[in-house]
């Protein structure tokens, strides 16, 4: 990690002292998207008055202007819509964005999926790519997870469904999350919450934040700890962030970040349908005997220089990252991840025979090392060396994107990203019969759509793009130790999964309205799945050919106005809704037919209705709702339950002290809040994840 970082360091500098000669841009055009659950003309808050903003770190209003010109579905969701309430994990920031289905596990994992993404993933992350500030959260092999995600420590967070994250190289079927922090343009001076809750959650957090001339600086701190609704599921965590800026002049910025973290989480593990549903608080035989776990510390350093010529902006970038995993499950897992990269980004934007347009060109580099060393797991404890591998991942992506602007409201968007990536294993010990191994894949997805502002507020946006997603290290476990009796797939041998995704929608946001809308057809060859199956783990081959397709609705509705109060400001009764229908299939396939795919429910309704007060003050219930089981197998023999969850919430907030308290499955409703899937199930399958009983949390912010 030291040559790591001394590289690093070393060309920050450079890259630094390069830059000072570079000048100014122009600005962005005054669209926004909704996102989060705020009425509209709820942001987040922006800097103080007379500071002048980051160039590295848009604000939210910003972000939101540019993802306006994104012609596919987007979302900013801002602070306002999450750190208001528990903010306890990713699903707080994120359940408010239609085609986004993410429901906790255990601690801070959760499953996610945007529009059918990993489905065959039982553990953990894979196809969507996080990012925080632009540095990869995932690995350079493509997993990824939530333990290093702390929901009070960011400003906003971006959404990019699909093929619409071009400007990070995303090339997954989900798309690209980025979770962005304040600086200390736009940080208040101190910042302070508290939180408590259900099943022993407890949480503290402290920022701080400021500007003097050229430089500024942001820095948080939380720890939080919980018991954990389920047996052996208790855990703690500590994370720190923050960011120092320097303006050398008006036109050129630079800022490096820090992100460190240490987590340390008991692992509960599935049940079958049965155990979930008759006594969801116990835990995994299995997980108990041997104590599973998964602990993990990181360090994460990375820069950003953003610099201004007369129509260009130019934004280079590096980073580095340290993970070090010991996760003993159904073996000691020790593994060291060293990831290391850059990006390298212009967006040209001037005349072109007349007509506005804009032109963005770009590079990103995700590689890492890999040491990834199986112990055998006795009672939680590191036991024989099973396992010796070091696992070399490279991924080199270029793209291009060109915006013409036949008139002043209608863009024509065509692009293209090109993706060279390797996957090389070396086995230095094995008792498990690893084996080495090395793919390489060379993929192209292009993309065309089109942006029609048909007023200052409204839009609509369509496209047909491409899709690409190579495997990650963990996809297949060849041979598979786990049942012998069971096919080997050596992971050199899984094919990416391709996909031509065709979506159209709208969105705009009113005084009395808000609405984002689309619909979308993916059309997929070699789809990443859970064909063959070992005690819920998987081993992930290609399907042939899959269907995604879907309508995700988001809507925020002001039902009634001038209830109590008239003048100035009225309060008003809200109703804010976000809809999800997801069918997702087999097409033709030789074992499946045109079975469902598992793995997530049909239909998912999130709704509150608040009665919001322009004092700052709001409440009412709030409603969770999946009316259809999902299936979790491929042949369609097993399937989760239908539930409701109702809630209620309320909050305060005047800008330097808030507070509130919120109740969630206020009937003790005993559900299946997320499953493993598997090609063919029985009621012996140990695949459910019980979801959190009755639970009130309440917390307290200060903002000086």
């Amino acid at each position: 990690m030291s040559r790591l970082i001394r590289a690093f360091c070393a060309a920050s500098a450079a890259v630094a002292a390069c830059s000072t000669a570079f000048a100014q841009s122009t600005a962005l055009p005054p669209l926004v998207v909704e996102g989060g659950s705020a009425p509209a003309g709820g942001t987040s808050s922006g800097p103080a008055a007379g500071t002048a903003t980051s160039l590295t770190v848009p604000t939210a209003a910003q972000a939101e202007a540019a993802l306006a010109r994104v012609p596919g579905a987007v979302a900013v969701v801002p602070d306002t819509a999450f750190k208001t309430g528990p903010a306890r994990t990713a699903k707080d920031i994120l359940d408010w964005v239609p085609g986004v289905w993410i429901e906790p596990k255990w601690g801070d994992d959760s499953r996610l999926s945007i529009r059918g993404s990993g489905l065959s993933r039982n553990f953990h992350l894979r196809g969507v790519q996080l990012y925080m500030d632009g540095i990869p959260i995932n690995t350079s092999d493509g997993y990824g997870d939530f333990q290093e995600i702390d929901p009070t420590a960011y400003r906003y967070v971006e959404v990019f469904k699909g093929a619409n994250g071009l400007r990070f190289g995303a090339n997954a079927l989900g798309g690209a999350i980025n979770f962005v922090m304040p600086t200390g343009r736009d940080a208040p001076p101190l910042d302070t919450r508290i939180d408590v809750g259900g099943f022993g959650f407890v949480r503290g957090q402290a920022a701080v934040g400021g500007s003097a001339g050229p430089w500024d600086g942001f820095a948080t701190v939380s720890s939080s700890m919980q018991d954990g609704y389920r047996d052996h599921s208790w855990g703690n965590a500590e994370r720190a962030s923050g960011n120092v800026g320097y303006r050398f002049s008006p036109d050129v910025e630079t800022r490096v970040y820090v992100n460190a973290n240490s987590v340390r989480q008991r692992i509960p593990g599935e049940v079958t349908k049965s155990q979930a549903l008759a006594s969801p608080q116990t835990a995994a035989t299995n997980n108990l005997a041997n104590d599973w776990q998964r602990n993990i510390d990181t360090l994460r350093i990375g820069s950003k220089t953003t610099v201004k010529l007369d129509s260009t902006v130019i934004e280079l970038g590096l980073f580095g990252v340290d993970r070090h995993l010991m996760h003993p499950i159904y073996q000691w897992l020790d593994y060291r991840y060293e990831d290391w990269g850059g990006f390298a980004r212009a967006t040209d934007e001037r005349l072109l025979l007349g007509h506005r347009n804009r032109v963005t060109l770009g590079v990103n580099v995700l590689n890492g090392t890999i040491h990834a060393d199986q112990y055998a797991n006795t009672g939680g404890a590191k036991g024989a060396l099973l396992s010796s591998r070091v696992q070399r991942p490279e991924n080199y992506t270029a793209y291009a994107e060109n915006a013409f602007y036949a008139v002043p409201t209608f863009s024509i968007v065509a692009g293209t990203q090109y993706l060279y990536a390797v996957r090389d294993q070396e086995v230095l010990y094995s008792v498990n019969g690893d084996l080495n191994g090395r793919a390489s894949f060379s993929l192209w997805s292009p993309k065309i759509g089109a942006v029609w502002d048909v007023s200052p507020d409204w839009q609509v946006f369509g496209n047909v793009s491409r899709s690409a997603e190579v495997p990650s290290f963990g996809e297949s476990v060849a041979p598979n130790f786990l049942n012998p009796s069971l096919p080997s797939i050596p992971f050199y041998d899984i094919r990416p999964q391709r996909a031509t995704t065709f979506e159209i929608g709208t969105r705009g946001r009113r005084p009395d309205v808000t609405w984002d809308v689309a619909l979308y057809r993916a059309e997929i060859t070699d789809e990443l799945m859970c064909l063959y199956s070992s005690f819920g783990s998987c081993n992930v081959t290609n399907a042939d050919r899959t269907v995604h397709q879907g309508v995700e609705l988001g809507l925020g509705l002001s039902l009634l106005k001038n209830i109590a109060v008239a003048a100035g400001t009225p309060d008003r009764l809200w109703l804010q809704v976000a809809y999800t229908w997801n069918d997702f299939r087999f097409d033709g396939d030789p074992v499946f037919g045109d079975n469902r795919l598992p793995g997530a429910p049909p239909h998912i309704v999130k709704a509150e209705l608040l009665y919001m007060h322009p004092g700052g003050w709001s409440f009412g219930p709030t409603l969770e709702w999946v009316p259809q089981a999902y299936f979790v197998d491929s042949a369609n023999t097993l399937a989760t339950d239908p539930y409701v969850l109702w809630g209620l919430k309320a909050a305060y907030d005047d800008g330097t002290l808030s507070a509130y308290v919120e109740a969630r499955n206020l009937a003790d409703v005993t559900y299946i809040s997320s499953a493993s899937i598997i090609d063919r199930a029985t009621t012996a399958s140990t695949l459910f994840n019980p979801g959190t009983g009755r639970a009130v949390y309440a917390g307290l912010r200060w903002r000086m």
